[in-house]
Parts: structure tokens; C-alpha cells; sequence
């Protein structure tokens, strides 16, 4: 089956978020942890969906690192049949003046020979919204909602045509509300204007869903569009409109027999944090980890305390963290060496947990998902049922197991999550 939709997203967390929420089209959604092998060769690619999406772990890399992955997914992407594309990132804007989003939004543009893009990050459904070019986090502004306090990517500016600007090289433009609310033509309009003034890259506002069907309207002749996964909703019918209905693996039941469940958490967000405290509150077995503790003891105590745990118990390993925790890790170790060696030691316990029977795995944070996945080799998702907006289980195989595996960005979901999660396997 040729490709129509390729897809290339910054995380793992935001690639499961965009599959989710476009396997609700019915049209089938194909998901790529990393790049898939044949990337490196002249084989067209086989087995491909309609729509493919490619996750990569490159958000906080270097640009030039980030630059250099996505377009080798995109070579892949266009061997499969694509002709239109989506970069995705995540809803808050997750980067630093030097990138990622701009320079690879920029090098996927230069490799299609597009003039113009445009940046939508906007998630209503769950509480994103863009209201003249600033980004809100429910009703707060970005720079004053717990994201000003983010581990690797703290976000001080809401001024999303300010965030761009310096990670650019061409000039940045807004697409405000009293425009976007007059729908795709008004939006198609006031492109061809900026972009007869040389303006590349195009913010958009958007505060509710009928904005974001307008811009993806307004945007369906563009080869290239970017954003967080909401906008990306409506790009399923408007490109795949004969596929619909055509998907048998979204929401299809496939949980592993074994209920046995790990479940690993990695981010600091004020919501995951709730999350933590809320599974605690169950009395499920739970073990915090501390980077500072791990880089002067290792993980054998960490081991030996999951080897003696009953995984239909669906204990809780996290690192989970209040901010002056963190910066006390981060100053005593350095921010790198204190996140390498948190998702190190959560992606070995999921190799332990895997061999003691765990075929339920529920990873909170978009590195520890990486980080994750990576050790468990896994290479492909079926999309499941959603648990939160964006959110969904996915199955796949680890080794010789089949497993359940959700991904979850450190902001999303209720703070029953946990328990929500596994209920849905069980149900399922």
C-alpha cells in the first residue's frame, strides 16, 4: 500500500500522541520506532500504510544531529510513496533558541524545495492553545505554567513568533485569530501575502478544534506542515479520503495474556508528578530514584527490589521529581549525566522486568520513552485504544514477547492516568 501522509516526529511520546490521534480517521496509521533500515538502501520500502510515522529521539540533540535523522526519515518517507509531510513537535514548543523545531523545519523545506511552512502546536483537547502568537497552557501563559521550570527545554517566552526567530534564517510570520476564525480561505489568503513579503515560516493561531480543521484546510496543497498533533486531526480525510474506514489494528484487541505490568516514569511535569503521587496513594509497590544515589551505588539495589516485587502488583519505579530536586541532581552531576543516568536505569529495568514476565509496560516522559523503547528493541507499534486524548496502548513485539507498551508525554492525561491505563488493558 503506497504512502500519502509522511509523518517524522521530534519524541517517541509525540509520535504515539500524532498516530493516536489520526488512527481515529480509520484510515491506517503505520508507526516506525526510528529509522527503519531500509533507509540506508536502494529498497522500496514494503508493508507501508497510508499513513507512516516515523518517531525519533531527537529533541533535546544537537541541531545538526537533529537535522541529520529527519531527513534521512524523510528519504525514507518520500522511497515510500509520500508527497505530503508533517514535522511534529510537541504542543509546547519544547526547544532553545538554537532549535530543534526551526532547523529542521528549515532543512526538511530546503530538501522538498517549499518556500513556505506553517506552525501550528495548538492541542485544545488538551489544553494548548495559541491566541495572537502566544502559547497558553490551560489559562496560563507557556512562560508562566510549570514548563518555565522544564529540566532540559525550560520555556520562558510564550511569543511563539519570538521562539522561532532566532532558530531561523528566514522570516517569521503570524496568522492571528480574527483571521484564522474567517476560515481556510481567509487562512490560504493571508499566506500567499506573507509569502509575497518573503516570510517562510507561519505561526497560526488556534483556540479551538474548527480553527484547527480551517488551518489543515487552508494547508492541504502544502507539501510541508508543522505543528503538534492536534492540527494533524483532520489531514487523514482531506489526504486519504478513499482509506478510511480501512484500519484493522486501531483500537483492535491485542493485550498479551499476562497481566503483569511495570510501570517507569522519568519526567518532572506538574502533571506526571500528581500521576506519581496519585498511584502512590493505591498503595502499589513504588521505588524512587534518585541520580545522584545512582551514580554512587549503580543499579543493583534498583534490580534486586523489582527481582522481589509480584508484577500483577504493577509496580511503580520512578524518577519522578519536585523542581528544587532536580536542580540539586543537575548541579551535583551536570544535566546530561543526571538525565543519562536516569534513563538508563529505567530502560534496564524494563529489560528486567520484561524477563520476569511484564508484558504491560506504561513509560511516562518523552526521553525515559526513548530511552525505553530502544532497550526493548522495538521497531513498530499497532496503534490500541486511547486511555487519555493522544495517548494510546500500543502493541508490539520485544524479543520473543508480544507486549502492550503507552508512552506517554510528561503533560498528559488525568492524574488517575496510571490506574486509568491499566484498567483499559484489562478491559481490552
Amino acid at each position: 500500500m503506497s504512502t500519502k501522509l509522511g509523518c517524522i516526529a521530534d519524541d517517541f511520546t509525540g509520535a504515539t500522541d500524532l498516530a493516536a490521534l489520526m488512527a481515529r480517521s480509520g484510515v491506517p496509521v503505520s508507526l516506525r520506532i526510528g529509522i527503519p533500515d531500509t533507509a540506508q538502501t536502494d529498497t522500496t520500502p514494503a508493508d507501508t500504510a497510508p499513513i507512516e510515522v516515523i518517531a525519533l529521539k531527537i529533541r533535546t540533540e544537537p541541531a545538526e544531529q537533529a537535522v541529520s535523522a529527519a531527513l534521512k526519515a524523510l528519504q525514507w518517507l518520500q522511497k515510500s510513496g509520500a508527497d505530503t509531510f508533517f514535522w511534529k513537535y510537541c504542543s509546547t514548543f519544547d526547544s532553545t533558541d538554537k532549535g530543534n523545531i526551526g532547523p529542521v523545519a528549515e532543512a526538511l523545506m530546503a530538501a522538498l524545495g517549499v518556500d513556505q511552512t506553517l506552525y501550528c502546536p495548538a492541542f485544545p483537547e488538551n489544553g494548548r492553545s495559541v491566541y495572537m502568537g502566544k502559547l497558553f497552557v490551560g489559562r496560563q501563559l507557556l512562560s508562566e505554567s510549570p514548563m518555565k521550570d522544564h529540566p532540559l527545554t525550560p520555556m520562558r517566552d510564550s511569543d511563539l513568533v519570538r521562539l522561532l526567530t532566532p532558530q531561523t534564517s528566514r522570516p517569521v510570520g503570524l496568522i492571528d485569530h480574527p483571521v484564522v476564525s474567517r476560515g481556510g480561505e481567509a487562512i490560504r489568503r493571508e499566506l500567499a501575502m506573507l509569502r509575497a513579503k518573503g516570510v517562510a515560516h507561519v505561526v497560526t493561531d488556534a483556540v479551538c478544534i474548527d480553527d484547527l480543521s480551517a488551518i489543515a484546510d487552508a494547508a492541504r496543497d502544502m507539501q510541508l506542515l508543522t505543528g503538534g498533533s492536534a492540527v494533524a486531526l483532520s489531514l487523514p480525510a482531506l489526504l486519504c479520503p478513499e482509506h478510511i474506514g480501512k484500519n484493522d489494528s486501531s483500537g483492535r484487541s491485542r493485550t498479551p495474556p499476562a497481566a503483569k505490568a511495570i510501570l517507569l516514569s522519568g519526567s518532572c511535569s506538574a502533571m506526571t508528578r500528581q500521576q506519581v503521587t496519585r498511584y502512590r496513594a493505591t498503595g502499589a509497590p513504588a521505588l524512587r530514584l534518585d541520580p545522584v544515589e545512582l551514580n554512587d551505588q549503580g543499579l543493583s539495589q534498583t534490580e534486586a527490589w523489582l527481582s522481589e516485587q509480584d508484577l500483577s502488583h504493577a509496580p511503580l519505579i520512578y524518577a519522578t521529581a519536585e523542581p528544587d530536586q532536580v536542580a540539586h541532581a543537575q548541579q551535583t552531576l551536570g544535566a546530561a549525566k543526571a538525565g543519562e543516568l536516569i534513563e538508563q536505569a529505567l530502560a534496564h529495568c524494563a529489560l528486567v522486568a520484561r524477563r520476569l514476565g511484564a508484558r504491560r509496560f506504561v513509560i511516562a516522559g518523552g526521553e525515559t520513552s526513548g530511552a525505553v523503547t530502544k532497550s526493548l528493541a522495538v521497531s513498530r507499534l499497532d496503534i490500541g485504544p486511547e486511555i487519555a486524548p493522544g495517548v494510546p496502548w500500543t502493541f508490539c513485539r520485544s524479543g520473543e514477547a508480544e507486549i502492550a507498551l503507552t508512552l506517554k508525554s510528561g503533560n498528559f492525561g488525568s492524574p488517575d492516568f496510571f490506574t486509568d491505563a491499566l484498567r483499559i488493558a484489562e478491559a481490552s
